[in-house]
C-alpha cells in the first residue's frame, strides 16, 4: 500500500537514486567506537529512519537533546 502523500514529498536515495524510500520508527544506541569507550554512556535515541528498499542505505537526524549528550560525552573523553 503506498501513501500518495508520502511519494510527493519523497526524494531519490542518495546512495542509489531508487525512489524506493520509507518512513519507519526506530531505536539506535549512539556510543563512541573502541574497547576504551565501552564503559562510556550509550545515547539512545528514537528518530524517524528514511530507508531505502533498493540498497539499504538510511537516513536520520539525531535530535537536539540527545546530540548535546554526545558532545557532552565527547568534551569529557578530551
Amino acid at each position: 500500500m503506498s501513501d500518495p502523500a508520502m511519494k510527493e514529498t519523497q526524494t531519490t536515495c542518495k546512495s542509489c537514486q531508487c525512489d524506493d524510500q520509507r518512513k519507519l520508527g526506530g531505536e539506535i544506541g549512539i556510543h563512541f567506537p573502541g574497547f576504551n569507550n565501552l564503559d562510556k554512556v550509550r545515547v539512545f535515541v528514537f528518530p524517524e529512519l528514511l530507508v531505502c528498499f533498493a540498497c539499504g542505505f538510511t537516513e536520520f537526524v539525531v535530535p537536539e537533546t540527545q546530540l548535546r549528550q554526545l558532545m557532552q560525552t565527547e568534551a569529557a573523553r578530551a
